[in-house]
């Protein structure tokens, strides 16, 4: 029996890992949830899981909560609170959710407290990716990613070595705009750019589908993840969204994962690592797939995709300050207060602004977040863009 902490535990991934944890009791109990403002739905899950502890994260939700329940639940708020509520000693596991930078905090204090990391978050490898892996090894924790494309790879290279890689292939479904033109996008509305083919995500997550920038970040969490350098991960798309990643070994040999579309596969894996779970997953009907297409990326048609190639080419704060500038350019723009193009026009100024610091320390990294969420709001003010 696996003690499992779900932090983001309201939204799709948090959602998905309970399906899982419901479809077997006997494997996993769920002693830790927490939520940034939807209490509401916390509070249906704490009735169903009876959890230990709980955490949110708003202060205007943590106001509102009805704490009726069993005496027995231990309550953190903030951001403090979700660091503290890693540290108890009745997790062996944390499945770390939550989106954005707001990770990084307390996926640091999971990993000093020795727990077991199921990884569903990009940004924080972005952000400080050495310093996350290099105090992993220290603490002896493993991170299991649970992104499909990260988990595909992990699958893959278990048994190999890693001097062994010839080329990681980052499979997109291209999102959804693939097949929109480039002159379309100038006008693209809120509710287009929502509609995602293949997968049902949370909205800042399928912006970035549709930016290609949640490829972009995919690529850097993949070099920390795996320790490879950028001149190694390719990315292709992949719009059938069968073939999750692949491994290319320098003996011409590749090995792909492939699996439905349903991300109660990665969760369920990286929860019951090393042990695979029979369940009510969908399986692949190869004759009723017919063909799979591959394709190149379109990099003017998707400029955060060259954005973030740059940033891994510079590494050090480059990356976290393109996550923050993308950040708040996505939230502006979920807000109706941004074009869709002037996502990327926002990243790439503030970017071009940034005296990037090569080897920066945790205090560096957060401050360089900061600045370029403070610089990215004054350019949007500056240059009067908006919807």
């Amino acid at each position: 029996m696996k003690h499992i902490a779900i932090l983001g535990s309201t939204g799709s991934i948090g959602s998905s890992a309970l399906a899982v944890a419901r479809a077997h009791k006997d494997k996993f109990r769920i002693v830790a949830l927490s939520a940034n403002s939807d209490t509401g739905a916390l509070s249906k899950q704490i009735k169903e899981f009876r959890p230990t502890f709980v955490c949110i994260n708003d202060p205007r939700a943590a106001a509102c909560f009805k704490t009726n329940f069993s005496s027995g639940l231990k309550i953190f708020f903030g951001e403090e609170g979700l660091v503290e509520l890693v540290r108890q000693k009745e997790i062996d596991m944390v499945l770390v959710a939550i989106s954005g930078s707001a990770a990084l905090k307390p996926l640091l204090a999971a990993i000093d407290a020795k727990k077991d990391i199921a990884l569903a978050n990009k940004e924080a490898l972005v952000m400080a990716g050495d310093l996350v892996m290099k105090r992993a090894k220290t603490k002896g924790v493993t991170i299991i990613p649970v992104d499909s494309e990260q988990s595909a790879i992990w699958q893959c290279l278990k048994s190999e070595e890693r001097s062994d890689i010839e080329h990681i292939y980052l499979t997109a479904s291209g999102g959804p705009l693939k097949d929109i033109t480039r002159t379309s996008l100038r006008n693209i509305s809120l509710s287009r750019v929502l509609k995602h083919p293949r997968w049902s995500m949370g909205k800042k997550i399928t912006v970035d589908s549709a930016t290609m920038m949640n490829k972009g970040l995919e690529l850097l969490e993949a070099m920390f993840l795996f320790n490879v350098p950028l001149k190694k991960v390719r990315i292709i798309i992949h719009p059938e969204a069968i073939v999750h990643s692949m491994v290319e070994f320098v003996d011409g040999v590749i090995l792909a994962q492939l699996s439905a579309t349903d991300m109660r596969i990665p969760i369920q894996y990286a929860l019951s690592y090393p042990k695979r779970l029979t369940g009510k997953i969908p399986r692949l009907d190869f004759p009723a797939l017919k063909t799979l297409h591959f394709e190149k990326p379109d990099f003017r048609k998707f400029p955060c995709l060259g954005l973030a190639v740059r940033s891994a080419e510079k590494l050090g704060t480059m990356p976290t300050v393109m996550n923050a500038a993308n950040e708040v350019s996505v939230g502006e723009f979920l807000k109706h207060k941004l074009k869709f193009n002037d996502i990327a026009r926002v990243i790439e100024r503030v970017m071009d602004r940034h005296r990037n610091i090569t080897r920066p320390g945790l205090g560096e990294i957060f401050k360089a977040d900061l600045w370029a969420r403070i610089e990215a709001v004054e350019f949007i003010k500056r240059s009067k863009l908006k919807c």
